[in-house]
């Protein structure tokens, strides 16, 4: 008869291997829950199922009742009305605008305009789908390199996880019990850090292989004055959303609710004047129904998630772990550092929500939290810092790595969107584009681990 350890550890390979054959992230999580604890409940008879059963009556509604979560949809709803609005289509030219005169510009404006739309989407794979069939087409006509181009939008897509407001980093607080005001100030500044890197990889490439892109677009005087015009609304709508959070002016859900009105006001405002861009009501009504099945499917991936963390918990794997890590003596940086690379393996076949969910309750005990006892001591004393910051620092690395995952062969989703995308393009072309980027995204990670303060300088600061 196996023991506990060993159905738990059993039930982690069930769920990684239904991942893989693409069954939904909830659905797996809740069948590897509900049927690792029957199997608990055979082999150990103190553990019944009966009463782990009767729990359903309630976790679901105990697990979405949650105020904190109330962001989630608000947030989606910012996304989805700001992609029928087109605001990311006048994101891009207002940046092409002020940088397409460069050599590369066009290409370092999309790096801006992904960054930009992730404020107010939140998803890794929506940015670079969105930004994708925005920018490639204009890439495309100027002659960029289609490494170059693909390479471009891949990496950019992954600022939508990490720029703030972010979906992944509200549910990564609400796990470990961190602040998710804090959590978004202390995205800022790797998140300009990102971009500012994604942007001079660019200006390098095409310093060292000048026939990558063209030279700058030369625009007309009252072409640049309307991609402006049309500009300014929306750097003041995100910017806003941004600097508000940033500078504590209010928290998380009050920030989705004043982006989603701005934005709808401003969409309504533009299909008043005859704009090209601008909401229709088909528009609204599809952005609302769209807001309500992503938000339905994070609701029950969060429920699944609770249902794996109590079988997980009954299997003992969480204590155990810490128990390992303990006996082990291994060094805490090297246990950071083996949780890290297994997230950029899981980001090759993963969305970053589930690894989230599945990998961060598993490993945090043994990593950082206070009741994983002589080790988790030991892992805060190594770091320097204290369990609340180390949450907060954890975080942010871990989601930089989860970017770096979703662009890493041979499986990065975002490549897969952007491949899918860019017809004639074979995925060898996209995957050999993003490499500088996947290089420079290794430096930044350094810097992070290294210089934890870049993580931990703002909600210092603003904490007084």
């Amino acid at each position: 008869m196996l023991d506990r350890e060993t159905i738990g550890i059993v039930g982690f390979g069930v769920l990684f291997l239904l991942l893989i054959l693409r069954v939904p992230v909830g659905l797996a999580m809740v069948l590897v829950g509900i049927g690792g604890n029957y199997a608990l409940s055979l082999a150990v008879p103190f553990l019944r199922f009966e009463p782990y059963l009767k729990q359903f009556k309630t976790l679901l509604w105990g697990t979405v009742a949650n105020y904190e979560l109330s962001v989630v949809p608000l947030f989606i709803l910012m996304g989805y009305l700001a992609s029928h609005s087109n605001l990311s289509r006048d994101l891009f030219q207002g940046l092409n605008a002020l940088m397409g005169r460069f050599k590369g510009g066009v290409a370092m404006a999309a790096i801006g305009a992904c960054a930009g739309f992730g404020a107010v989407c939140g998803s890794s794979l929506a940015t670079a789908s969105t930004m994708g069939k925005v920018a490639l087409p204009e890439l495309k006509r100027l002659n960029y390199s289609p490494r170059l181009a693909t390479g471009t939008l891949a990496a950019g897509g992954t600022l939508g996880i990490l720029i703030p407001p972010s979906v992944a980093l509200v549910l990564y607080a609400i796990i470990v019990e961190a602040s998710i005001l804090q959590m978004f100030q202390a995205a800022i500044v790797p998140g300009i850090i990102a971009v500012i890197f994604f942007i001079l990889t660019i200006a390098v490439l095409v310093r060292v292989f000048p026939d990558m892109a063209p030279a700058g677009d030369v625009m007309t005087r009252e072409e640049r004055r309307t991609a402006y015009v049309r500009l300014i609304p929306v750097v003041l709508i995100f910017g806003a959303i941004i600097l508000g959070l940033g500078l504590g002016l209010f928290t998380p859900t009050p920030a989705a609710a004043v982006g989603a009105t701005l934005i709808l006001l401003y969409g309504l405002a533009l299909r008043f004047a005859k704009s090209d861009s601008g909401l229709t009501v088909s528009g609204i009504k599809t952005s609302i129904l769209d807001t309500a099945s992503t938000s339905g499917m994070i609701y029950f991936i969060l429920f699944g998630a609770e249902v794996l963390k109590g079988f997980f918990s009954r299997a003992g794997l969480p204590a155990t772990m810490a128990a390992f890590a303990t006996e082990s003596g291994i060094d805490p940086w090297l246990m950071l550092v083996l949780i890290l690379l297994l997230l950029i393996v899981l980001g090759c076949f993963m969305d970053s929500l589930a690894m989230i969910l599945v990998v961060v309750p598993f490993f945090w005990p043994s990593l950082v939290d206070v009741n994983g006892g002589d080790y988790a001591t030991a892992a805060t004393a190594a770091y320097g810092l204290s369990t609340e910051d180390l949450k907060i620092w954890f975080g942010i690395v871990a989601l930089v790595v989860v970017e770096l995952g979703l662009i890493t062969p041979p499986v990065g989703l975002n490549v897969f969107i952007i491949s899918a995308l860019s017809k004639g393009v074979a995925m060898g072309e996209v995957f050999l584009g993003v490499i500088p980027f996947f290089a420079i995204e290794i430096v930044r990670i350094a810097l992070l681990l290294l210089v934890p303060g870049l993580c931990l300088w703002l909600p210092w600061y603003l904490a007084g």
